[in-house]
């Protein structure tokens, strides 16, 4: 193999050898490398290959017949298409193509049935090629930062989906019910996106841990969000929210709960049952008062109620026993209960 060829492409290559000195991964990743060879096709025992970050445009037809390749990173390598040789990597686990020119998917990419993880975010696709269902052991997927307007329905079809689902930044307007199937997936992202609504299906999620569904247009969840049982997180701020659903008491898990810059002017009693809660913040709401079901947060730590209408605060602030910072800012309080210099005394930073 010449190393002087395609500008010294071997020479900046960082090699990992096995004990019998076989080359089985190779990056040249940032390497200022502008083309790659053909002869890569000699490194028949290539399991790893990270060519990220150069400024190639294109790659030949013979990285499809690496036999023994798991791991193929081409992030950021200005690709407006593949090769139709890479149909051929089916043992392929982890792709990724993050940071290129690509409009379309390839047709062929569920015939790479053994994918894990596949990253195609920051790309320009408007579509994505029928078949995903095909990909049944893939656990990661990151459609983000593309301009995609519809899911495919099969997307819910995905059974070791398991991990994250990254959609944010493309231009939905509803998600598809069979999404809801992903039962097992952990960590959904669709921010910034146009969602006007969840399916009624949504509680189905039943092992989703973390949630980003901010800066859409949503005015209402689903009364099946309350069937998120194992949700922490919930981050739904910048949406035209006016209201949650009774069902809350059901997110028992839940930590943290970001509902900035909506529109909601009250909260159900169902909030006190979140034990667990301990961020809450509300700010740039239209709340006029507060439940004394509060009361019930009892591992609060942190409550902004920045920039509301409120005009009272129920005597219940005043026994929640963790609660270290209370901002109360830009409201129209009628009077300052006396409880908020006990507050203060007990250590808790009360912003007024």
């Amino acid at each position: 193999m010449n190393e002087n060829e395609h500008g010294g492409f071997f020479a900046k290559a960082r090699l990992d050898e096995d004990p019998r000195g076989r080359v089985t991964g190779l990056s040249v990743r940032r390497a200022g490398v502008d083309s790659v060879p053909s002869s890569l096709a000699e490194l028949r025992d290539l399991r790893a290959l990270d060519l990220s970050y150069n400024d190639v445009g294109t790659l030949p037809e013979s990285l499809g017949t690496l036999p023994a390749l798991t791991e193929l990173r081409l992030d950021a390598l200005g690709l407006s298409s593949l090769p139709a040789s890479l149909r051929a990597l089916t043992g392929l686990e982890v792709l990724s193509l993050y940071k290129n020119r690509l409009t379309e998917a390839p047709s062929w990419l569920p015939e790479l049935t053994g994918l894990r993880t596949l990253n195609l975010a920051d790309n320009e696709l408007t579509s994505l090629p029928s078949g995903l269902s095909g990909l049944k052991h893939l656990h990661t997927l990151d459609l983000g930062h593309n301009r995609l307007p519809e899911l495919p329905p099969d997307l819910g079809e995905l059974p070791s989906l398991d991990r994250y689902l990254y959609l944010s930044d493309n231009a939905l307007r509803s998600v598809p019910r069979s999404l809801c199937r992903l039962s097992r997936l952990r960590y959904l992202n669709i921010t910034d996106n146009r969602l006007t609504r969840l399916p009624d299906e949504f509680g189905a999620l039943a092992a989703l841990r973390e949630l980003r569904l901010y800066h859409n247009e949503l005015a209402e969840l689903p009364d099946s969000f309350g069937a998120l049982h194992s949700l922490r997180e919930a981050h739904l701020m910048g949406n035209r929210l006016r209201s949650l659903p009774d069902t809350l008491d059901g997110l028992r898990e839940l930590r943290e709960l970001r509902l900035m810059d909506n529109e909601v002017t009250a909260l159900p009693p169902s909030i006190g049952a979140l034990r667990r809660l301990r961020h809450l913040d509300l700010r740039n709401n239209q709340l006029r008062e507060l439940p004394d079901a509060v009361a019930g947060l009892t591992e609060l730590t942190h409550l902004d109620l920045r920039n509301n209408r409120l005009t009272r605060l129920p005597d219940a602030l005043a026994t929640l026993p963790a609660l270290e910072k209370l901002d109360l800012r830009w409201n129209v309080l009628d009077s300052w209960p006396a409880w908020l210099d006990d507050l203060e005394l007990r250590g808790c930073a009360v912003l007024t």
